[in-house]
């Protein structure tokens, strides 16, 4: 029977340990193969940038569309308040009325032979 002797050192160098070259050899074989799929790493690389340093990545996405929702309920108020005006310009061309009660209430004219008493409601506490 011949008897092998088992030699405690290997040839192949420890990542980190320099070979016989005088190279470090990277610790790339210590790594699962799937973390060294060039496919799936160009894949993340992808994806991280379209999400967070692209100019039109998914964040200022959201920031947009959140102001473009501000702007439309604002065009939407402003365009109530352009409809109400017309409707009161409207009545105030058309009757003699509501334009003496226009000017009284928003002007606070008088007829001469009037007094006028302005009633100012207490502010409620918040």
């Amino acid at each position: 029977m011949e008897e092998r002797s088992e030699n405690t050192t290997s040839t192949k160098p420890q990542a980190g340990l320099p070979d016989q070259s005088g190279r470090l050899k990277l610790g790339l074989g210590m790594l699962p193969s799937w973390l060294t799929n060039k496919y799936l790493l160009t894949g993340v690389f992808f994806v991280i940038w379209m999400l967070f340093f692209d100019p039109k990545d998914i964040l200022s996405n959201f920031e947009r569309r959140e102001k473009l929702n501000e702007l439309q309920n604002s065009e939407q108020h402003f365009k109530n308040l352009i409809k109400k005006s017309n409707q009161e310009l409207d009545l105030l061309k058309n009757n003699a009325q509501s334009i003496e009660k226009y000017a009284r209430e928003k002007y606070m004219m008088k007829k001469d032979n009037e007094d006028l008493f302005i009633v100012v409601n207490p502010v409620e506490n918040k």
